[in-house]
């Protein structure tokens, strides 16, 4: 008899659509497919030729990218005060 546990099934990540993704970053299509393309935004294409997903934990990464970046190109002074929020 086999007595040993039963193995936990892998947990999968979760998948978004591009327009799940263009709704979270509140941009339009073009700039999304534009991030995708230019590989700054990870994705997959899936079976048909419009099926393309985003795992929610790339989405992550890439938005805490988008941040760091932003941080540092502030703190480099390659964004004017007049381009950052509350900037004069």
């Amino acid at each position: 008899m086999n007595q040993g546990k039963v193995p936990a099934p892998p947990t999968l990540p979760r998948m978004l659509s591009l327009e799940q993704v263009q709704e979270v970053l509140n941009l339009g299509m073009p700039s999304i497919y534009a991030l995708v393309k230019s590989g700054e935004l990870r994705a997959a294409q899936f079976g048909g030729r419009n099926v393309w997903r985003v795992r929610e934990d790339d989405l992550a990464a890439f938005i805490d990218a988008a941040y760091e970046k932003t941080a540092e190109r502030i703190a480099s002074g390659q964004i004017p005060d007049v381009d950052t929020p509350g900037g004069s």
